[in-house]
């Protein structure tokens, strides 16, 4: 419970105006406050405090140091549950959630996180022991060719700048600004490479170290920073290897971006699909293109290629989810026809907040290992999420970059190249070390270092997706090759999909004997994957929007001897007739090494065939780093086949341990192939989870429902995670879908009242299973407080006693509310007189509702006394308590005076301010 909070605060409500006015982070603060209640000594931890202001509440976090604009959403938490994403104040520190998406009854253990780290961590506690060197990988061995290499095309540069564009649900337009790199010169058509960046601020100042914002339009003074002209140097690559380039600019976004309840995501895609399409008028009549583009290479809009740096790689998935299987029309900022082919997309350090990737369109999607800002690598479930949910036959990869940060693929966001202010995003410190990423690690990337890998690597894709070269798959698909020209970049690489049959996987209704089957996310560590006490996290557990899941699952062993097998079972056969090798997903603990195992399998007959041996090192990994990774390891096939093994029917792998103890999940197994198969887009049904907002009415019941579009074509099935808006918990179920049905049905039931109450958020959210994609993921019924708030009144009640005595005031509203409501009081100098003193009062409480201590002797009013009170729920009042001490020393009659006051600690000018007498004991 919230009420009854003796603690200290030291976040300071001033902040809250700091959306307005920038310079108010350097002007004089207010005295710190403190929550005052009744029944109740737990605490907010420091940092925290409920603010308000003419009966409104939020939480307010203001950090100890600034937070930077980045990709990850800060989130608000209590325990394993999501409050909710606050709202920044422009001083990058102050962070405000409003309390009707957090009841206070429901504020405990609180916490603050981006992409899973910790913000408000204290320092000691983010540092547990672990290796203070890190090992570096073995270096693999060059594949064949080498992407990474510039071809032979000349190149033109330039840029356009169109009229903005106006997208649903933002206030300012957006503009249409891009950086084009292309070869000049070359015949016929060539595919079209186009590139969005992420979320980072959007001016800066000219002159000074720090001084940015996230404002748009920039304001006076103040230039944009040029996010988009961070990846000229993969575009110069491209373009010299015949690839038409576009980077374009998502300034607009970035600044509104936190009120979109899918963090941008639609509208990042409106703004891809405005680009491809003008790309495609240009296409068509090259007279009204800018010049850079009638001065470039004939784009061919039936190859395309995006790629999306951070919020930017959940914005083109998107794009390419929405060119194959159209949004709601309320909510696209593009409605246009699909003039393009998205053949695939390259997602860089890419949030996946939905989880939601496609199916059905190749990715490759870059890990950087020292990711600082989307430190929790949730972009993994690129790949992991989509498994079994389509045909299969697109290929998904991920390449883990040992040493990478976040910023440096952006030139734009690397100190010493940027135009602006940046910095290195991984979180450093100089007394303690990281031993993997931390500057100077061996195992740490310079920027150049990692650009250089960067631009690689989607080269590759380009090559592989856009001119369908199979030569360069093995530097993406596990199988364990290098390119020379990302050297010294240490990258390892695993894939789903492809030419990949059958398929092991723990959620498939599996048997596992010798080991367990455990859960990605579930509060009970005796159920969940890593215990949450674990130092580092596995990117292939990244929390979703529930604190339990269904359906995500790996097996998991353990073991203290050798030769014990773990055997899964799969709920029937599975055929790996057409494959060379068997494909394991296997990670193990970071900095482990010779870790191995026994591979084998047997058929429907039982004719049981070791096929041979394989052996894993962990990642370099430390507490900060998300290295609980899965690395691709492949047996061959070749001993069953000899030994007659049927491989139609196969109906269980073994695993068995050979090194005398240790660790390992399996995330699941496939039969291997080379190759990359074409791929056809099946068509599929699309669900997105709208929101429709009520007024809760004075009086009777009324039933809604959570609006659900499902829209395309065929079945599929989906999972439904209804959360309870009191506990947070979540029920869920397996609902199957078809094009214009109402089978995601969830009623709501809304009871008017005349009680003043919070505004009630009644969510689900939706996640593909089988057959289906999922666009806007999480939507519901917000239920708005239709009653007055009520008036707050101070009143003495025992204003004049003899010392020893306790003062008395009251706090009180003209009716029940259904709410906690926080008003704030504060002791002020009295005007004429004597002046109650610290050591007038009891020392106790002194320190208890200031922190201060009775001495040196001062006027009560120095002594930081401003008090946050608390009316509970159904209560009328609470009394503010000031018991004063007798003592042998004959003294004048003495006062304190006691105002209420706004969120900035000053008196209301249309509230009286009380004064309190205390006379001298006779």
């Amino acid at each position: 419970m919230i009420r009854a909070r003796r603690i200290c605060v030291t976040a300071v409500a001033v902040l809250a105006a700091l959306a307005g006015s920038p310079g108010l982070a350097q002007a004089e603060q207010p005295p710190e406050s403190r929550l005052l209640s009744a029944t109740d000594d737990n605490s907010l931890p420091p940092g925290w405090r409920i603010d308000g202001e003419s009966g409104a509440r939020e939480l307010v976090w203001r950090a100890p140091k600034t937070v930077p604009m980045g990709d990850a959403r800060v989130e608000f938490r209590t325990g394993d549950r999501l409050l909710g994403v606050p709202k920044p104040a422009r001083d990058g520190r102050t962070f405000r959630l409003a309390l009707d998406n957090a009841p206070p009854t429901q504020l405990a253990d609180l916490h603050v996180t981006a992409a899973g780290r910790r913000l408000d961590a204290a320092a000691e506690d983010t540092h547990k022991s672990g290796p203070r060197r890190a090992r570096v990988p073995a270096r693999a061995p060059a594949n064949d060719v080498d992407p990474g290499r510039p071809g032979s095309y000349r190149t033109v540069s330039g840029e356009y700048d169109l009229a903005p564009v106006r997208l649903p649900g933002f206030a300012t337009p957006v503009e249409m600004r891009a950086q084009v790199v292309a070869p000049k010169g070359a015949t016929g058509s060539r595919p079209l490479a186009l590139f969005l960046h992420g979320r980072h601020s959007t001016c800066y100042k000219p002159g000074t170290e720090d001084d940015i914002t996230g404002d748009w339009p920039c304001a006076d003074g103040y230039k944009p920073i040029p996010s988009d002209k961070g990846y000229l140097a993969d575009q110069q690559l491209l373009a010299s290897q015949g690839y038409v380039t576009v980077s374009i600019s998502a300034n607009a976004i970035n600044a509104q971006d936190w009120e979109a309840e899918d963090a941008g995501a639609q509208a990042r895609s409106s703004l891809v699909r405005q680009h491809l399409a003008r790309w495609a008028d240009w296409t068509a009549h090259r007279s009204t293109a800018p010049a850079v583009v009638r001065e470039a290479a004939k784009a061919d809009l039936s190859r395309v290629l995006l790629v999306g740096h951070s919020r930017g790689g959940e914005g083109v998935n998107r794009a390419a989810m929405d060119s194959l299987y159209p949004p709601p029309a309320a909510e696209d900022g593009y409605r246009g026809p699909v003039r393009w082919k998205v053949r695939g997309t390259v997602l860089v350090g890419p949030t996946i907040f939905g989880q939601n990737p496609v199916a059905d369109v190749p990715n490759v999607t870059l890990l950087p290992g020292c990711d600082g800002d989307v430190s929790d690598l949730q972009g993994e479930d690129f790949v992991d999420g989509t498994r079994g949910v389509s045909r299969g036959t697109a290929l998904h990869n991920a390449v883990y970059i040992v040493g990478a940060n976040h910023n440096f693929f952006n030139s734009e966001w690397t100190p010493g190249e940027a135009e602006a202010p940046a910095s290195d995003d991984f979180w450093d410190d100089p007394e303690q070390p990281d031993p993997v990423c931390s500057p100077g690690a061996a195992t740490r990337l310079t920027a150049a270092q990692q650009h250089k890998a960067g631009s690689t690597y989607i080269a590759a894709a380009a090559r592989l997706f856009l001119a369908g070269d199979d030569r360069v798959r093995p530097l993406l698909d596990g199988s364990g090759k290098r390119a020379p020209s990302a050297d010294p970049a240490r990258v390892l690489t695993h894939a789903v999909g492809g030419r990949r049959t059958g398929g092991f996987l723990p959620d498939a209704g599996a048997e596992v004997t010798g080991a367990r089957v455990c859960s990605a996310i579930d509060p009970d560590p005796a159920v969940a994957c890593l215990d949450p006490e674990t130092p580092g996290s596995s990117p292939h557990f990244a929390w979703w929007e529930t604190g339990q899941e269904t359906g995500r699952s790996a097996v998991d062993l353990k073991w203290s001897a050798p030769g014990t097998a773990a055997r899964i079972t799969p709920a029937k056969p599975l055929s790996l007739r057409d494959s060379q090798k068997l494909a394991l997903r296997v990670f193990v603990p970071p900095n482990t090494t010779g870790t191995k195992f026994d591979v084998a399998v047997t058929d429907s007959s039982d004719r049981r065939v070791t096929l041979g041996s394989v052996q894993v090192d962990g990642l370099p990994g430390s507490e900060n780093t998300a290295s609980y990774w899965a690395q691709e390891l492949r047996v061959p096939l070749t001993a069953a086949s000899r030994a007659g093994l049927d491989l139609r029917h196969v109906k269980a792998l073994e695993l068995t341990p050979r090194s005398p103890s240790g660790r390992a999940w399996l995330m699941d197994a496939w039969g291997w192939a080379p190759g990359t198969p074409a791929v056809k887009a099946a068509a599929l049904p699309r669900v997105d989870v709208g929101r429709t907002i009520v007024k809760e009415g004075d009086s009777g019941t009324r039933t809604y429902r959570i609006p659900v579009e499902i829209s395309g074509h065929g079945s599929g099935q989906v999972r439904v995670y209804v959360l309870d808006p009191d506990s947070g918990r979540a029920e869920n179920r397996l609902v199957t879908v078809r094009p214009g049905s109402a089978a995601i049905d969830v009623p709501v039931q809304v009871k008017g009242d005349t009680v003043y109450g919070d505004d009630v958020e009644h969510d689900i959210a939706v996640k593909a299973v089988r057959g289906a994609v999922v666009g806007k993921h999480r939507g519901g019924l917000t239920v708005e407080n239709d009653d007055p708030e009520p008036v707050i009144t101070l009143s003495p009640v025992a204003d004049r006693v003899t010392e020893g005595e306790t003062l008395t005031w009251r706090l009180s509203v003209d009716a029940p509310t259904a709410v906690d409501i926080w008003t704030p009081v504060r002791v002020l100098p009295v005007t004429e007189g004597a002046e109650l003193s610290t050591r007038d009062v009891d020392p106790q409480w002194l320190q208890d509702w200031s922190g201060d201590m009775p001495d040196p002797e001062r006027p009560l009013s120095d002594a930081n006394l401003w008090v946050w009170m608390n009316i509970p729920p159904g209560s009328t009042s609470v009394d503010f308590v000031v018991p004063t001490v007798r003592d042998q020393v004959a003294e004048p009659t003495e006062s304190m005076r006691l105002a209420q006051t706004d969120r900035n600690a000053e008196p209301l000018p249309d509230r009286p301010v009380l004064t309190g007498t205390v006379l001298d004991k006779p």
